[in-house]
């Protein structure tokens, strides 16, 4: 019980991950189409070489299943743990390819897509629809549920050798990106950044036109007051011709009373 609270805890946690696969299981043919075929007529020899290669060419660290079954550990795999992968991968295919998955998962906070998830659902749900079709063609008997239920079979596996090697090829090119074979990254332009955040301490000139570069000290466009070092003749401007304010004869001479309030 413990270890499947453990594992379901595992898948739980996966849904939170960030990071995306290199190339989706769509795009694995265009990214690698030779290792694809690779992965799909030579299917247990990749996996041998890429659960190596997961585990940095260290194989003290392998764990039947990486870990993530009830056998993991219980195999004797420090004694010959090249001996255990290849049976793994001979015996236990399927579980093999799922167990290098989750150990890149793991190791890189990596979440698989819906599209990958529908993919593998869909692989997932043919087999088990193959698996029923057989069944009840053995308990009804009948030539033509038999001849149904083989193509549903031949389809099933047509799928899952095709989806498994998309996987393997998406695999290898994740490995590919964490040692470094594509290169440096190149710089790309920053996006245009519309609002100043807290961390941009001096917000971004848009919508206005550019400033001007100081040229030797001063705007290279300067008034001429500024220029000079003083004034220019008629600076300031003189005062126009203007009516004294306020008016002579607008208030009572002095020495006078005003008139008394009506109604006293």
């Amino acid at each position: 019980m413990a270890a499947s609270a453990e594992a379901v805890e595992k898948m739980q946690t996966r849904k939170n991950y960030r990071n995306l696969w290199h190339t989706d299981l769509m795009s694995t043919i265009q990214a690698d189409p030779a290792y694809c075929c690779l992965s799909l007529w030579c299917a247990p020899c990749v996996s041998y070489l890429l659960r190596k290669r997961a585990l940095y060419d260290d194989m003290t660290r392998y764990v039947c299943c990486a870990g993530y079954m009830p056998c993991s550990g219980r195999c004797g795999e420090r004694n010959c743990p090249e001996f255990c992968l290849c049976t793994e991968v001979f015996l236990c295919f399927g579980n093999s390819v799922a167990s290098t998955r989750f150990l890149l998962q793991d190791e890189f906070n990596i979440q698989t897509t819906k599209c990958d998830n529908f993919i593998i659902a869909f692989m997932l749900c043919l087999q088990q629809l193959a698996c029923i079709c057989s069944i009840i063609a053995c308990i009804v008997g009948s030539e033509e549920l038999s001849q149904a239920a083989q193509i549903v079979n031949c389809l099933a596996d047509m799928v899952y050798c095709t989806v498994c090697a998309c996987m393997q090829t998406q695999h290898k090119v994740e490995m590919d990106k964490r040692d470094g074979k594509f290169g440096p990254q190149p710089m790309a332009i920053p996006p245009m950044q519309q609002m100043s955040r807290l961390d941009q301490p001096i917000p971004p000139a848009v919508g206005y036109p550019p400033q001007q570069p100081y040229v030797g000290g001063y705007y290279p466009q300067q008034p001429p007051h500024y220029v000079q070092g003083h004034p220019p003749a008629g600076y300031p401007p003189p005062i126009y011709d203007q009516p004294a304010y306020p008016p002579q004869g607008a208030y009572p001479p002095p020495g006078t009373q005003p008139p008394p309030r009506y109604g006293y």
